[in-house]
């Protein structure tokens, strides 16, 4: 058997009676509170003839990569996986008082080291009804799928999972209540994470102006799928814009992916909730279907609301530039028509984007609208 690393932050409660090595994550927020976040890593056991058969798995239209049965195998998987959560340390001084180097400072350098050795990273934040297994499940069975793709001279990509404490049951109109408060509660949590991160890399930037580093040429992105979406809105609503205080967020990722999001249609207009998001990206794709049934249960609740992830943008012509959308109804039916990002042609597109791939080169199975940064996939 082999064993796959992954990353992860959480606000998850932790399960078992040694919290640095516990059996899992539970559906409760940390008994710290919901903005408590825990860093660490994860290893999963896999057999690699088993993954190679799901990455391998043809389709009709040359399409290949079955990333949601892969998911379903590595959650399976993440059962007998071993997790290590990072403690806070002091470092050693000498007649000093000695400063304490937190957790968050140990994951961020273990991640620049990956990155130093020409990895790109992509924060993954899951959406709703998704268990601690299956959120890892997913975010491994992505960084199969995008690596899938790889050429020999392109760089690999490292996911890093973000996991809050959705419910992962088997009611989902009962769960999507619950969860959608708790989405709510973990853009705290999340905004808090961004902004640790953002202080990280501008410590950095000073330490390398100051030859103390060097500075990687690596890129992080952020794939946000379903109600991992309203999580990043309050994120950016009640903590990022918040701390900033009026000036400009901050530029941290190259790439933004909002895969079936779980928010109003009219989110990037000027004033609403994701409006600001573009400042702190090259990039914002997002993907639609209009054949997702999941959006009809957000629809529903919400008023009849249209959603982000089921109509795209109400009027592309009024958000900013970098904001692209791309119509995925065209390719996508039955079991993937939410978690279709995992999926095939439109996984390989989100790859392209990573690896800096011209929106209208022919190489992608897409076609463009003509107008407002719009575009279909064939």
């Amino acid at each position: 058997m082999e064993r796959a690393k992954l990353y992860f932050a959480t606000n998850r409660n932790h399960i078992g009676d040694n919290r640095w090595n516990p059996r899992g994550y539970g559906e409760a927020f940390s008994s710290d509170g919901h903005e408590n976040l825990r860093f660490g890593e994860i290893e999963v056991p896999y057999d690699a003839p088993t993954v190679d058969g799901f990455i391998e798995k043809k389709f009709k239209g040359n399409r290949v990569g079955d990333g949601n049965s892969l998911s379903s195998y590595l959650t399976k998987s993440a059962k007998q996986a071993s997790i290590t959560a990072y403690k806070d340390v002091l470092t050693k001084g000498y007649k000093k008082k000695l400063p304490k180097v937190n957790s968050s400072d140990i994951f961020f350098s273990g991640l620049k080291e990956h990155m130093m050795d020409a990895k790109n990273v992509l924060i993954y934040i899951h959406g709703f009804n998704v268990s601690w297994n299956e959120a890892v499940g997913s975010a491994l069975s992505l960084q199969f799928m995008i690596n899938s793709f790889r050429k020999k001279d392109e760089k690999e990509t490292l996911v890093v999972l973000f996991s809050w404490p959705s419910n992962g049951s088997m009611t989902p109109f009962l769960a999507y209540k619950s969860d959608r408060s708790d989405a709510r509660d973990s853009g705290k949590a999340v905004g808090r994470a961004f902004l640790k991160l953002s202080d990280y890399l501008g410590t950095l930037r000073e330490d390398a102006k100051n030859d103390k580093v060097k500075l990687c040429k690596s890129d992080i992105n952020l794939l946000c799928h379903s109600m991992g979406n309203y999580l990043l809105q309050n994120g950016l609503e009640k903590k990022l814009i918040g701390y900033n205080a009026g000036r400009v967020l901050p530029r941290i990722f190259n790439n933004v992916f909002l895969c079936a999001p779980d928010v109003n249609d009219d989110v990037f207009e000027e004033g609403k909730g994701m409006s600001r998001l573009p400042e702190m990206a090259k990039n914002i794709s997002i993907y639609y279907n209009n054949g997702d049934l999941a959006m009809n249960i957000s629809k529903y609740s919400k008023q009849f609301t249209d959603r982000l992830g089921q109509v795209g943008n109400a009027r592309p012509a009024l958000v900013h530039n970098k904001v692209h959308q791309i119509d995925c109804s065209p390719i996508v039916h039955g079991v993937v028509e939410h978690s279709y990002y995992l999926w095939a042609s439109v996984n390989n597109d989100i790859y392209q984007t990573i690896t800096g791939l011209s929106f209208d080169d022919t190489k992608r199975n897409r076609k463009s609208l003509g107008q407002n940064r719009e575009w279909v996939m064939v």
